[in-house]
Parts: C-alpha cells; structure tokens; sequence
C-alpha cells in the first residue's frame, strides 16, 4: 500500500508541476508570442508612408503604417528586412 501511495504523491506532484509551467507560459510568455503575431500579420498587408520609413543597415523602419480592410487601422511602426534604397 505505501508503494502505491507514493506513486499517487508523484503523480499529483508531476501534475501540479505541469500546470505550473503551463500557467507561466499562458501568463508570461504568450502574450508576447500573439502580439508579435498580430504585428507581424499588420505589417505584412500595411501601407506605409514613404517619409516616414528609414533605412539602416538593410532594415526599413516605418513610424506611419495603416492596415486593415480600407487602411485606416494604425498608425503602427512596422520594419521591414530588405535592401531597398541602399547602394
């Protein structure tokens, strides 16, 4: 009987530990994955206006980006991973 008590407590305590982390990522580590998703989906149909991008060492930062159906969602600063305009 002690042996199959113990195994309950591991059982028990392997549950608890898996809710644990599973509680810290849905609280902690979530949240940054989705909005980096949502920007990321924004900024791929986004129109941004040309004088508000800059472009550093093959990145393109755009400070006035529109997204949505007819563009008026935004503004969101978007950047961009490309050559464009660099010689």
């Amino acid at each position: 009987m002690k042996e199959a008590t113990g195994e309950l407590n591991m059982t028990v305590v392997t549950v608890v530990a898996i809710a644990a982390v599973a509680a810290f990522f849905y609280a902690f580590v979530w949240p940054g994955i989705r909005n980096s998703i949502i920007a990321s989906t924004n900024c791929a149909s986004a129109q941004c206006e040309a004088d508000s991008c800059k472009i550093t060492g093959g990145t393109r930062k755009c400070d006035k980006c529109y997204y949505g159906d007819d563009f008026k969602e935004g503004p969101i600063t978007c950047t961009f991973q490309d050559k464009t305009g660099e010689e």
